[in-house]
């Protein structure tokens, strides 16, 4: 038996989620069995969990994009017994069943071994989120951006922008930090932040397509008409990676930040990496990002408290990051 946060849906249509204990021939298909011991809470998870179902398309369900564990059986070669690994995106939580469980059984290409130097706690608290975020530095990293460049986070109080806040200043990135949250202004100087950007500023309406260079890179989480005035405010030959939606798909930019200033748009999507690409950037953040600073974006739940979180997160009252004890 084992316990998981199941999402069902009644003949009304009417989702709910609770706590329940499960047999192993509930067990998903695949060919690794890992006992998982922590997962987090993303924007995904709580479209899953507390907005009636979200990304879920079969019921019942179990939400829960990332997760952290240990093996107890494989029929992988790349896996045995009792090592640590780590899962991040592949649509589990969304069309396979996730890591709200203490149990789970996938596919072995989803899994990345857990870099040394990470525990299962701090590599949930890091989750997609950070994965995301390294993806995109390593984004600009690759277009010339470099330590001691300005560089803008947008949406940088929720999971991504912290995450990427603290990796760029710890790299040396002279780092604005874009929130609308006045009161997280502390918060963001502690990840590391040399300029706090009330989100009021870069999401005027655009009066014209140029405006000052003030940006040598962006990471840019929350897309739409922020990113078209982010656009308009690169330095010449910047580079802007795009990881989030939350402002919406549209962009209503035009051509002439790409001709005329040179600059890049580079999307990062964290779900369909290459094996390759997931473990280089697993092993750039137990490097690159400061754990001790990581430690103050975590507050710890539990399954019991995931609907109620899962709801908060979509208002946007969730600040930083969720680690989830699936034992507690």
């Amino acid at each position: 038996m084992y316990k998981a946060l199941v999402v069902e849906k009644d003949d009304a249509g009417k989702t709910s989620a609770s706590v329940q204990e499960l047999t192993d021939d509930r067990l998903p298909e695949g060919d690794v069995t890992v006992a998982i011991e922590h997962t987090t809470l993303n924007y995904k998870d709580g479209l899953c969990v507390g907005s009636g179902g979200g990304l879920v398309r079969e019921y019942p369900h179990v939400p829960g994009i990332d997760f952290a564990g240990t093996v107890l059986e494989s029929q992988s070669d790349r896996y045995k017994a009792g090592d640590k690994v780590l899962l991040t995106g592949w649509r589990v939580g969304e069309t396979h069943w996730g890591g709200y469980a203490q149990k789970t059984r996938l596919n072995a290409d989803w899994l990345v071994p857990l870099p040394e130097g990470l525990t299962t706690r701090q590599a949930m608290a890091i989750g997609t989120a950070g994965l995301s975020a390294m993806l995109a530095v390593m984004a600009l990293e690759r277009n010339g951006v470099k330590p001691g460049d300005d560089v803008l986070v947008t949406g940088a109080s929720g999971g991504v922008g912290s995450v990427a806040t603290s990796i760029l200043a710890n790299l040396g990135y002279a780092v604005a930090a874009v929130t609308g949250r006045p009161e997280n202004a502390d918060y963001l100087k502690a990840l590391g932040a040399s300029t706090i950007v009330p989100r009021e500023e870069i999401n005027e309406t655009i009066k014209k397509p140029l405006e000052k260079e003030s940006w040598n890179g962006c990471v840019d989480a929350v897309g739409s008409a922020m990113l078209a005035r982010v656009l308009g405010q690169m330095k010449y030959g910047g580079t802007v990676a795009a990881i989030g939606l939350a402002g919406g798909a549209d962009l209503p930019a035009t051509m002439i930040p790409f001709l005329l200033r040179g600059v890049s748009l580079v999307g990062v999507d964290s779900v369909h990496q290459p094996f390759e690409n997931r473990q280089q950037a697993w092993a750039r953040l137990a490097r690159d990002l400061p754990l001790e600073k990581l430690e103050q974006t975590i507050q710890t739940a539990t399954l019991a408290d995931l609907p109620d979180l899962g709801r908060r997160i979509l208002k946007g009252d969730v600040q930083g990051r969720v680690v989830v004890d699936v034992n507690a």
